[in-house]
């Protein structure tokens, strides 16, 4: 587990192996997080300057997905799951208003309203890109 104190610092706890151990990033995490979140195995951490830490099973601990102000969509982690998204990177490049995950894929929403997803295709990470009506 892991939970944001008042003071922008994070506590974790649980099973080492799968971010309950947050030593080897205890310097990032001692302040300035506003925001942390999880995949099954492992951990982000977002900070006030917009860096973010990860941590937890660096090989099953899953893929995360990010979201710039410049409406791009940068991703890493387990490439299987989401952290590669090459297939997609054309329609990931610009113009991305939210991004949504399964377990194992990632969906973003565009501003026009098309619908990208990648990642496990057994879990809706189909590799296509689709408009709403």
């Amino acid at each position: 587990f892991a939970a944001r104190k008042e003071d922008g610092s994070i506590v974790t706890w649980g099973h080492t192996g799968h971010g309950g151990d947050s030593s080897a990033v205890r310097e990032h995490l001692c302040s300035g997080v506003v925001a942390v979140y999880s995949t099954q195995l492992a951990f982000a951490a977002r900070r006030e300057d917009t860096s973010i830490v990860t941590y937890g099973d660096k090989t099953e601990g899953g893929a995360f997905a990010a979201r710039k102000e410049d409406g791009s969509i940068v991703t890493w982690g387990h490439t299987g799951h989401g952290g590669d998204s090459s297939a997609v990177r054309e329609h990931l490049c610009s113009g991305v208003v939210a991004v949504y995950s399964t377990q194992l894929a990632f969906a973003a929403r565009r501003e026009d309203t098309s619908i990208v997803t990648y990642g496990d295709k057994t879990e809706g990470g189909a590799f296509a890109a689709r408009k709403e009506d």
